[in-house]
């Protein structure tokens, strides 16, 4: 495959979780012939949930066209639901993305602009059942495609996405020697790092911790899904 440009487009927010762009943008800048973009509303410096300021490459106005699309996640993607200036640059951008993509909670975001009705997607594990609420079909799985749509799952998954995407943009070999590169070899310290596996205590307190925050995140939800249902039809690819 020849090494012509594919501009590849990353959202900033306030409030994001860095990981959740960092991961995929480590991989994608790795693709031959990418050209990343961070972009945002404006060229301001975008600080993400832990703190961490990371700056913008291109404003939405500046952006006519992108062969891949993705929303990363964390705590800002509550507002981003109903920030009709991003909602409408996603919606302006899809459909002419070649792969309209997410990490982790991004996958709200996609699903509040209307673009993954009657599309499999995965979200992080403690808010995946609020896909269906916008017209998604919630799969528990680490990295879901659904025709152009591709979504992972929480966080750390944005590599194996990421991946996933690069065998697609520029085959399976190219993908591998990224992983390579990378030393993308993972060897967790504990089994812990999914519902499925973690010791049930560890689990139990850890959905306790964040119960509040999930509860603010599902109404913002519920909200969105009474908006989108009078017009939710979204073309299908």
């Amino acid at each position: 495959m020849s090494a012509s440009t594919i501009n590849i487009g990353l959202v900033l927010f306030p409030g994001l979780t860095q990981l959740d762009l960092t991961g995929p943008a480590e991989v994608f800048a790795r693709i031959p012939g990418a050209n990343l973009q961070l972009l945002w509303k404006t060229l301001e410096p975008v600080t993400s949930d832990r703190g961490l300021s990371i700056l913008p490459t291109t404003e939405f106005s500046a952006c006519p066209t992108l062969d891949v699309i993705c929303v990363p996640g964390g705590p800002g993607q509550i507002e981003l639901m109903t920030d009709d200036e991003t909602l409408d640059f996603l919606r302006r951008i899809a459909p002419t993305c070649r792969f309209v993509t997410s990490v982790c909670t991004g996958s709200l975001v996609l699903a509040a602009a209307g673009l993954l009705s009657g599309y499999r997607a995965t979200c992080h594990w403690s808010s995946i059942d609020q896909l269906s609420l916008l017209g998604a079909i919630p799969v528990n799985d680490r990295v879901v495609r659904d025709r152009n749509r591709l979504t992972g799952a929480g966080v750390t998954s944005g590599i194996d996405f990421a991946l996933a995407v690069a065998a697609e943009l520029a085959g399976p070999e190219t993908a591998q020697e990224i992983q390579l590169q990378l030393e993308y070899d993972p060897q967790p310290p504990f089994h812990a790092g999914s519902p499925r596996t973690a010791p049930h205590a560890i689990l139990e307190q850890v959905s306790t911790k964040i119960a509040p925050f999930i509860a603010s995140r599902r109404a913002v939800t519920e909200q969105v899904a009474q908006r989108l249902a009078p017009s939710h039809p979204t073309e299908v690819r």
